[in-house]
């Protein structure tokens, strides 16, 4: 007798909702994402308990015809793709049929829909079994509803979080759908408290203040660029703004969100040594890309994806980010005497128009888009906030003029004919602006000293405040463009060592530096068999760092056998940076006028002078506004 059996239908779609249905946040997704493909402009999630109890989608969308409601949740039943051919051009975020059915198998579901012509229909299915199935009165659109998930399968009820780790993820889908569809009213509601509301007026700034909350919206630079391939837009937060993890980069293609490694790391790279180590930018990226070009059926979720021509998209992400900073000011002002709003204050609040009646729960979504009280205004310059105007060009970097007290204290200073305060105009390097006379500048005022701290931090002066700079993080990063530019071109002269250097490995790490030998010499490092399982070196690179010979090469040497591949130029990038530390000035060093004078006068040549290598801000700037406002010259 076989073995081999057919399972079921409700076996079958159990299964498949293990892999759609992981937690109600896949729920909200997937409802979600239907909503969207059906049309719908105002859409509102429910949701009690985090979903455990209550979730509740309910949409204004194109609806269900009578004879299509059943068949909706039939496995594989999808109106989203006829053939073959259209499976590799998906231009919808739901095309395999599998949600309504996964979802209604492990839950008790009910659902209204009408197509806005004639008597709508209800449906009520427990455990993937039609209960009631009958003409319901009903608006246009879709209204679902699904308690007690996962009833039937006690085992995944189990593993489900705590309230509040189920919420924030539910949370986190619904902000991550509003961003890729800012033209989509979203209203979510948890246990009758409202957590998010958008307009849906298509103003992608409007929905990243709702989600962040106003401050960090005005801290955001936007961000573009296209290829024959690809069309990019979207925003990145200043240098200063960073989080401890990637989860607040959103990366959307074609309208959907998905999850790609080496997407964010095209972003980090775009950052490179402006961010510390560890941490991370806020990034909205919108991919805009024809659909054969992305494959999006690798992963029941939908939301890991095969990109075609991926390095190339790389590259361009890369390019655009580094664009967007290349020809701004990067000096952050400090804050410290000023109160700076908690989170809490600067989430956006939402209120309906005077005499618009709040919609109860059993209204579905009659009501129109919401007014925002702290007066967010459509601008297509930026991001108005009670009358002000965000221009990309305006964040907390920017060193801005003080109106009163700034032309007089210029007429009395001495450092009148230094430049600041000017437009700032990008040139073909992205590295200057020009003052009033036509001269070109650099990106870092002219600053003079004043004196040493601890023989660490340098204070400097000019007509627009107080300028703290880190003496080591300066050399560091001047060290460090030094470096790379030596790195990249290997000379033809060598310092000849009369000792030669010698370096001992195990035998599988002297496989691997013997097969990747040649890459080192790239960069300079010519290693020569001497025994069993050692190297020696007779000579070096002249611009090597004098009596760190011995610990750069054997860095290097540890960096090859770190890689699981040889990539030349992060080989070349990660020796400039170990090299301009070991180099630069030591903290506790006293330095003279004219040393400190030469050193900001360097810095103002560098390429990127306002991080060090490893991401941490060189030049805090202290306005006159900010001094007199400690001192309460002004309130």
């Amino acid at each position: 007798m076989g073995k081999i059996i057919q399972l079921d239908d409700a076996l079958s779609n159990k299964i498949a909702a293990g892999e759609v249905v992981e937690r109600p946040a896949s729920v909200v997704k997937e409802l979600v994402e239907n909503a969207i493909d059906a049309g719908s402009t105002v859409i509102e999630i429910e949701a009690e308990e985090a979903g455990l109890a209550k979730i509740r989608i309910t949409d204004n969308g194109n609806g269900i015809d009578e004879e299509d409601v059943l068949l909706a949740f039939k496995r594989h039943a999808t109106s989203k793709i006829k053939d073959e051919n259209d499976l590799f051009r998906i231009r919808t975020l739901g095309f395999r049929g599998e949600a309504l059915p996964s979802v209604a198998s492990v839950s008790k579901l009910e659902m209204k829909t009408s197509t806005g012509e004639g008597a709508g229909n209800r449906v009520v299915i427990e455990g993937g079994k039609v209960i009631t199935f009958e003409k319901a009165s009903s608006r246009r659109g879709t209204d679902i509803t699904i308690t007690d998930l996962f009833f039937n399968t006690p085992a995944r009820l189990k593993y489900m979080k705590t309230i509040h780790t189920e919420l924030g993820n539910i949370t986190d889908v619904v902000n991550r759908l509003a961003l890729a569809h800012p033209e989509v009213a979203f209203r979510l509601i948890h246990n009758e408290r409202k957590l998010l509301q958008t307009n849906g007026n298509g103003d992608v700034q409007q929905v990243l203040a709702s989600i962040y909350g106003m401050g960090i919206a005005k801290q955001l630079v936007p961000i573009s660029g296209d290829s024959l391939d690809y069309k990019i837009s979207g925003f990145a937060s200043m240098p200063e703004v960073t989080r401890a993890s990637r989860n607040y980069i959103s990366t959307m293609i074609n309208g959907r969100f998905i999850k790609n490694y080496a997407l964010a790391k095209s972003i980090q790279e775009g950052y490179h040594t402006l961010l510390p180590i560890g941490r991370f930018p806020l990034v909205l990226l919108n991919i805009e890309m024809d659909p054969i070009l992305v494959d999006v059926n690798v992963h029941p979720s939908k939301m890991e994806v095969r990109i075609s021509k991926e390095a190339e998209l790389n590259e361009l992400i890369t390019t655009i980010i580094k664009k967007a900073f290349k020809s701004r000011i990067l000096i952050p002002t400090a804050y410290t005497a000023v109160k700076k709003e908690s989170p809490k204050e600067e989430q956006t609040t939402w209120e309906l128009d005077e005499g618009t009646p709040p919609p109860s729960q059993n209204s579905g979504l009659e009501w129109e888009p919401p007014l925002v009280t702290t007066m967010i205004q459509e601008n297509r310059s930026g991001l108005g906030v009670a009358g002000e105007t965000l221009s990309p060009k305006k964040s907390i970097y920017h060193v801005d003029q003080v109106e009163d007290n700034t032309s007089n204290w210029q007429s009395a200073n001495p450092f009148s004919n230094s430049v600041v305060g000017n437009p700032m105009i990008e040139s073909k390097e992205g590295t200057s602006f020009e003052n009033g006379n036509g001269e070109t500048e650099s990106r870092v005022p002219r600053m003079y000293p004043i004196g040493q701290m601890h023989g660490t931090y340098i204070f400097a002066q000019n007509q627009d405040g107080l300028y703290l700079i880190d003496q080591h993080a300066a050399q560091e990063r001047l060290k460090y463009e030094y470096f790379r530019e030596k790195v990249g071109r290997v000379q033809s002269e060598l310092q000849e060592m009369l000792v030669p250097l010698t370096f001992e490995y195990s035998t599988d790490d002297f496989v691997k530096i013997n097969e990747y030998q040649g890459e080192l010499e790239k960069v300079g490092v010519f290693l020569e068999e001497f025994g069993m399982n050692s190297f020696i070196v007779r000579a070096h690179p002249q611009w090597f760092p004098k009596g760190e010979e011995s610990e750069i090469i054997e860095d290097m040497i540890e960096q090859l056998l770190a890689m699981k591949k040889v990539d030349i130029k992060k080989l070349r990038e990660e020796a400039a940076i170990m090299m301009s530390c070991k180099a630069s000035i030591k903290a506790n060093r006293h330095l003279r006028n004219d040393e400190i004078q030469a050193l900001l006068d360097d810095l103002r040549k560098a390429s990127d002078p306002f991080t060090c290598p490893h991401g941490r801000p060189i030049i805090i700037h202290y306005s006159i506004y900010e001094m007199e406002k400690m001192f309460k010259r002004v309130m």
